[in-house]
This record gives C-alpha cells, structure tokens and sequence, in this order.
C-alpha cells in the first residue's frame, strides 16, 4: 500500500503553493469573497495564464492531461486560501470532464480547447425549486424535440457562476417513465445568453462573489449537436460527473482544514495572555491535536476516493463518505479557529469566519449529508429509505 505522493504530484503540490501565496494569498481571497455580485475575472485569467483549467483534459484537444488526483491536490491547495471560492476553477472542471466524455465530437472539438485555455466558462444547472435532493422524482423543467434540435421550458437554481458561464450543463426531463423517474432525463449544452433564457443571482452567507442563480428557460433553443450523451440517459451519464463533485468537494473542505490550521497556528503562537503565549494552554493543545486528527481523516478520504475513481473503479461510496466526513470536519475546524482567535475571530477582517461561512454550504450541496448517508447505506444492502 502507498501512501504518499508521486514526486511529480509533489512537485505540482509545491509548484500550486507558490502560485497561491503569489497571485491569491488570503488577504486577496477575502477581498475578493467581500466583493457580493462581483465576479472576480481577474482571479479566473490569474488560473487560465497557469494553465490549470487544462488539467485533467486530453492533450489532444488543448489539455494538459492529468489524473483526478492530481485535480484534488489543486483543488486542496485553492482551498487553502480561497475556500469555496475554489469553485471558480471546479465548476468549469468537472463539466469539461463530462464534455469531454460524453458530448458529440462537434462540442468537444470546439468546447474542449476553448475551455482549457480558459476561455470560456459552463455552469451546471441541475437542481430544481422544488426539488433539491430529490433530482430525479422533482424534474420539471422538460425539452421537448422540434425541428433541429429541442425547445427546453423550465427553472433551476443555485447554479453557480450561471451568470457569467458561456453554457450551462443542464439537465430537463425528454420522457416519462412513471415507474423509473431516474430514465428519460436528457443533458444538454445552454448556450448563454439565448433568447428565453434569464439567470437572476441569489444572496447568500457565503462565496458572495462568485454568485450562485435560479436560471429561468422559456423555450429555449438547442441544436441536436449540443445534446451531451444519449437521450434519455442523462441521469446515469451525470453520475461520473456527480461522484467527481464530491471528491473535488471533499478536497476543497480539506483545504479549508488546511487553511484553519494555519490560521489557529499561527494566533497561538503570537497572542499573549496571563503573561505567556496562548499556545502554551492545554486547552489549546487538544483543539489543535483534534484539528490535526480531522485533517488527516479528511485527506486520506479523498485521496482514496480520487485513486478509485481515476482507477475506473465503482467509487460511489467512497465519494460520498469523503464529501460527508470532510465537510463537516472542515466546519469543525472552523469553528475551532474562529474560537482560538476570540473577539477577533468574529470581525469580517480575520479569515477563519470566511471558512466557517463557506464551509457551512458543504454540508448542504452539492447533497446533503443526510442523503450521502442514506446512500452509503445502500450499498450495504439496505432498501432505499426514501
């Protein structure tokens, strides 16, 4: 069994580092994430010109290659400054993972080079009003076939950076099937803007400038080439890309532990009180010994789940207990530092807030950890429970 980096992913590890505390160190992510409504373009460019929304895209079309591991050691390495804001490179990612293998040869050839060169931006539209775990049994938003492609009719939200992404990966019901709600669902490339198509942003606690939107469709036009996979088979073409958000998940909220731990860190050895340094206080020392426990839980998890994934294997489970146990130690962590840091760890000014406020949403999206769980379970036998 190993259980160590290549001295290449080292090496990428290291090289990642050093781009974060040059172009985004933390005091920069927390500018960008006060900025509500204002995407950061400049921070998406700063990712384009290192090459990293190329990583994990085939060669030929633009790409750089590059395993899953590899894409959670980035995603983690983000994190560690950005915190949710991470998504602005992991949106695009997992989608560009999905055109790659399933769309037509037209989208691919002219979506993939584009997309690692950064030059263009999909925003997955999956989740309903109505809805929210419950994806399949929920669907109302339907495409309907007309003359050279589909007319698609319907509502979504929390699709992240919709307003400023050239397509959303979008997924509306092409058939029913009463009895196997989970078939007949179709994926589609939205180009945006389109005539019938409005995307409205949502306040929220955390991520503010990235923006997160309920997208409305009111007959919008899809060419036939710009169907991703098979009709009517969306759903089950959407569970590669579904496992590989949660890992990249679960790799951003160990990031996030990354950060805390620094954060924590480095207020105990500064600050003084009663005549010495605050690290010197037993309490302190078994906060950080459980941060420390957390964060290689958190990390072995992932890194698991990314090895079974890039090995092709069924890794489902695994995904879902690395999103689970990841997210919520990232809040735990979190919620420590902010506590290390006292009065100060309150003020919109420190960075453990930040995590805290991101962090929170992991637990929620993109499932909830009570459904992983009842997941998880299945795969052991148990009968469905919901």
């Amino acid at each position: 069994m190993e259980f160590t980096l290549t001295e290449e992913q080292e090496m990428f590890q290291e090289m990642v580092r050093n781009w974060v505390e040059k172009e985004c160190p933390k005091d920069a992510a927390r500018d960008y994430e006060a900025q509500e409504f204002e995407y950061p373009f400049e921070l998406w460019d700063k990712m384009s010109e290192a090459g990293f929304h190329a990583i994990g895209l085939p060669p030929e079309l633009g790409g750089q290659g590059g395993d899953v591991v590899t894409q959670m050691i980035l995603t983690r390495e983000l994190a560690r400054s950005l915190a949710g804001l991470t998504w602005i490179f992991g949106i695009s990612s997992f989608c560009a993972k999905s055109i790659n293998k399933f769309a037509s040869d037209v989208a691919r050839e002219e979506l993939i080079p584009q997309l690692a060169e950064g030059k263009l931006r999909v925003a997955i539209a999956v989740t309903e009003p109505s809805g929210g775990t419950d994806l399949m049994g929920a669907m109302k938003t339907r495409a309907a076939k007309v003359d050279g492609g589909w007319s698609i009719t319907g509502q979504k939200i929390w699709s992240t950076a919709a307003h400023v992404s050239d397509y959303l990966f979008l997924m509306a019901r092409t058939e029913d099937i009463v009895d196997k709600p989970a078939r007949g669902v179709t994926l589609f490339l939205v180009k945006n803007p389109a005539e019938g198509l409005e995307c409205r942003q949502i306040p929220k606690v955390g991520m503010k400038s990235v923006g997160s939107c309920e997208v409305f469709l009111d007959d919008v036009f899809v060419p036939d080439e710009y169907v991703v996979g098979q009709p009517g088979q969306g759903f089950y073409q959407m569970l590669s890309t579904l496992n590989n958000e949660r890992i990249m998940v679960a790799a951003l909220c160990t990031g996030i532990i990354d950060g805390c731990i620094e954060e924590a860190l480095s207020y105990l050895m500064e600050r003084e009180a009663f005549g010495k340094k605050i690290g010197s206080f037993q309490v302190w020392h078994q906060n950080l010994a459980d941060m420390a426990m957390m964060q290689k839980q958190a990390e072995l998890m992932t890194y698991y789940a990314a090895w079974k994934s890039e090995s092709g294997e069924d890794c489902g489970r695994e995904a879902n207990m690395a999103k689970v146990v990841a997210s919520e130690y990232a809040g735990k962590c979190s919620d420590i530092a902010i506590q290390v840091l006292g009065g100060m760890g309150y003020a919109l000014e420190t960075h453990p807030q930040r995590y805290w406020r991101d962090s929170r949403l992991y637990r929620i999206g993109p499932i909830t950890n009570e459904m992983a769980r009842n997941s998880i379970a299945e795969t052991f036998g148990l009968p469905r429970s919901f």
